[in-house]
Formats: structure tokens, C-alpha cells, sequence
């Protein structure tokens, strides 16, 4: 990641929360990766920016909310359906995966309808 992750201080409280309870390098405030023989300050839990790898990749996926704040992509959009927010595979996707499925079985059946009544005629 070349850009630095900025936290606002609520979700700096939850990310200290959850390297308390999940990390396992987590001892006492010290991190156990980072002991050359001399305790060392986990220095996730006194930022507010993600400097940790660990954390990144093991410990904040543990609480889908906050990952997703934190880490999903800058190029997301709503679905014009349901309102989740999903990335988009073209410039003008307007529909999650779900969404776009079932919009387009919805499309196909009212055409085949149409084609079908069309050439009764």
C-alpha cells in the first residue's frame, strides 16, 4: 500500500480494542514481533494511521465494519437496487453482482415476452 490509512479516533478505540482481544503478537502493550530483547511498544496501538502488516492482514478482518471502512476501495458505488455498495466492473455498472443477475433474467424474460406476443401478430 503506498498511501498511508488515516483512523479517526473512534476507529483507532475499536482497531486497540481488537489487537487487546485478537492479536496474538499482543503482550501487555509490548509486541512480541518487534522484541529484539528489549520491550518494544506495539506501535498499531498508539497510531492513529495502519503501520502494521500483521494487523492489516490478520487481526482487522475480524471486524468486517471497521475493514471495510478502512480498506475498501476508493472507486465504490451503491447499487441502484438494494443501496450496498459494491466495485464496479464498467463505467456505467449501476447493479451489485446479486442485482445485475436478477436484473437481467428480469430484462431477458420480458423481451422473450415481447418477441413471443410480437409475432403472433
Amino acid at each position: 500500500m503506498s498511501d498511508i490509512i488515516r483512523m479517526t479516533p473512534e476507529q483507532a478505540r475499536r482497531s486497540r480494542a481488537l489487537i487487546k482481544n485478537q492479536c496474538c503478537n499482543y503482550d501487555n502493550g509490548n509486541c512480541i514481533l518487534l522484541d529484539d530483547g528489549e520491550p518494544c511498544v506495539c506501535p498499531q496501538s498508539i497510531s492513529y494511521s495502519l503501520n502494521c502488516k500483521w494487523f492489516r492482514t490478520a487481526v482487522l478482518p475480524n471486524d468486517k465494519e471497521l475493514y471495510i471502512k478502512l480498506m475498501k476501495p476508493k472507486n465504490r458505488k451503491k447499487c441502484t437496487v438494494c443501496g450496498n455498495e459494491y466495485t464496479p466492473t464498467g463505467r456505467n455498472s449501476k447493479y451489485c453482482d446479486k442485482c445485475r443477475r436478477k436484473i437481467r433474467l428480469r430484462k431477458d424474460a420480458e423481451r422473450k415476452r415481447n418477441k413471443r406476443s410480437m409475432s403472433a401478430f
